[in-house]
């Protein structure tokens, strides 16, 4: 199991700003990471002592960095820094996500990846419980 140093160490999300807590399983295709962050009082992205629904798509992306910073490290690289460019079919089942108690488990899978470009589809879940789902794509940051 990877914990959240060794995530920290594949991804450019530093501190608090590093979402995820812990590798659950991954291969080629798919991740299922957990944290239990969300719960934090100081978490960076709360506003007004609330956490909103909304930056469960930053959890995605961070979810899709984690499998490439996996993957990449499997080879013998380091993953290249990307860009969120796009989201598609978000769907959040619930306003705010700071007053959930257990952890948050998210499930991505990639869909594309051209080595310059990649998407997955993400679902986040509580307590078995779909919060949140969609498709989000990155490109490679250029030099």
């Amino acid at each position: 199991m990877r914990t959240r140093e060794t995530i920290a160490a594949l991804i450019p999300h530093q501190g608090l700003m590093c979402l995820w807590e812990e590798v659950v399983e991954w291969d080629e295709e798919r991740i299922v990471v957990r944290s239990r962050g969300h719960r934090d009082p100081a978490h960076p992205l709360r506003s007004g002592g609330q956490l909103h629904a909304v930056h469960l798509c930053e959890y995605g992306a961070q979810t899709m960095a984690v499998h490439g910073g996996l993957l990449a490290s499997k080879h013998g690289a380091v993953a290249k820094p990307g860009v969120l460019v796009a989201l598609r079919g978000v769907q959040l089942h619930l306003a705010r996500i700071d007053d959930l108690p257990g952890p948050l488990e998210s499930v991505a899978r990639k869909l594309i990846d051209t080595g310059e470009s990649w998407q997955y589809e993400f679902e986040i879940r509580h307590s078995g419980e779909l919060i949140a789902q969609g498709r989000a794509a990155v490109m490679a940051r250029p030099d």
